[in-house]
């Protein structure tokens, strides 16, 4: 008997996989893998019964935990992609992982998918799966599916699929992030309607409203003084910050083939986590460590955008920021206020600052005085200085030659 495990969520692409798998490929049983990244109930409702309806073996992987500590590791490394907030990224290795896991207990001849051969994710899968010996099968890439068709396929065959938009946007939630992409969504010019949102509220018209969030080590440990662990400060954050309409991102994406693409994101908790973060870097790092940190977090960024988590590289990568992150503890107040976070307030033991030092109302610089700079002052720019009075003495000496030249030949 050959036997798949399908990554099934009970959506549209992964719902018409499985008579595809049976049908197209020959195999004998299709295995669905459901994981908890933090998606919502509704979703575990639907895949459930899509999974009944559909004759298939479910298995739910509770992976929120594991996924919850990378999107801490990525708050150390202030990872961003273009600006927005990693997350589908940072949980499809979680996901693939988890899959490979459940069809080598079940002995599972193939691993299968339902991406597309456009986006990101079934790089992202097939590198975790890739290291297995077992088949990887991505149907919709393979038999080139559209959209369109998977919907007429559906009802032609009475396949049990909702989604938003009746199916007509392609929506991915997780604990960190929220996407929603597809149809009228493709084209840049298409102002999304409000309904497009489930997370944020329209930023307008709510009260200022302050948050504390406490470090540890670069670890997001505290909100407002209360401890959390990392599934319950996440949850915590998304419903405060996303009342506040905190986290909206709408973008035009680069992906990992060349293809540009229209996303739009939701991302409340995250957005203030690296915000909060960032701010706290900024008062404990030195200048040097803060321009030699912002390349190893874009290296580790983009890494991880790959889906490539366990990479060489980011061993190396993650040495580093642990170092740096030694020093990162203390606590960053964050406004929210119509749909911005701003850090408007940071402590620190470790903090590479002195109030007294900087401030224009003290005379001197510990045993510095002021005068001491004019020293500095004198040789700063002094040899762009000496650049630029060479630059125009040559072009003056040329000038003058030529001159020269076209009085010699009249």
């Amino acid at each position: 008997m050959e036997r798949a495990a399908l990554a099934f969520s009970g959506g549209l692409d992964t719902t018409v996989c499985v008579p595809l798998l049976e049908e197209e490929y020959g195999y004998d049983e299709v295995i669905g893998v459901t994981v908890d990244v933090g998606q919502p109930d509704a979703e575990f409702v639907e895949a459930r019964e899509t999974a009944e309806a559909l004759g298939v073996d479910q298995h739910v992987v509770d992976a929120r935990e594991e996924f919850a500590d990378l999107c801490m590791e990525a708050v150390r490394a202030n990872a961003d992609y273009q600006g927005y907030p990693l997350g589908t990224a940072l949980a499809r290795p979680i996901i693939a992982e988890a899959i490979l896991e459940v069809a080598l207990e079940h002995d599972c001849d193939a691993v299968a998918h339902g991406c597309t051969g456009k986006g990101n994710d079934q790089l992202r899968f097939e590198a975790v799966w890739r290291q297995s010996d077992l088949e990887v099968i991505a149907p919709v890439r393979e038999l080139g599916l559209t959209r369109d068709y998977e919907q007429e396929y559906a009802e032609e065959r009475g396949l049990p699929v909702e989604s938003g938009n009746e199916g007509a946007w392609s929506i991915d939630t997780n604990l960190w992030s929220r996407s929603v992409e597809g149809s009228q969504l493709e084209d840049p010019a298409y102002v999304p309607p409000e309904d497009i949102y489930e997370w944020t509220e329209t930023p307008c018209g709510r009260e200022t409203e302050l948050v504390e969030i406490a470090f540890e080590d670069g670890y997001p440990v505290a909100v407002d003084g209360e401890g959390m662990a990392p599934v319950e400060l996440v949850e915590h954050l998304n419903a405060v910050a996303g009342a506040h309409g905190v986290g909206r991102t709408d973008m035009m994406e680069d992906r990992m083939l060349g293809l540009k693409v229209r996303e739009n994101y939701e991302h409340p908790a995250a957005t203030v986590l690296l915000t909060a973060h960032e701010a706290l870097e900024g008062l404990v790092l030195t200048k040097e460590e803060r321009d030699a940190k912002a390349d190893v977090d874009d290296q580790w960024s983009q890494k991880a955008y790959e889906g490539l988590i366990d990479h060489p590289l980011m061993a190396a990568l993650e040495a580093f920021v642990d170092t740096t992150q030694e020093r990162v503890t203390g606590t960053v107040t964050v406004k929210l206020e119509g749909g911005q976070a701003r850090a408007v307030g940071r402590e620190s033991a470790y903090a590479a600052y002195s109030a007294d030092a900087a401030s224009f109302d003290t005379e001197s610089v510990g045993d510095i005085a002021q005068e001491d700079a004019t020293g500095v002052a004198k040789y700063h720019g002094f040899q762009a200085r000496i650049a630029t009075a060479a630059r125009e003495a040559a072009e003056s000496a040329a000038a003058d030659g030529g001159v020269d030249e076209t009085s010699q030949a009249e």
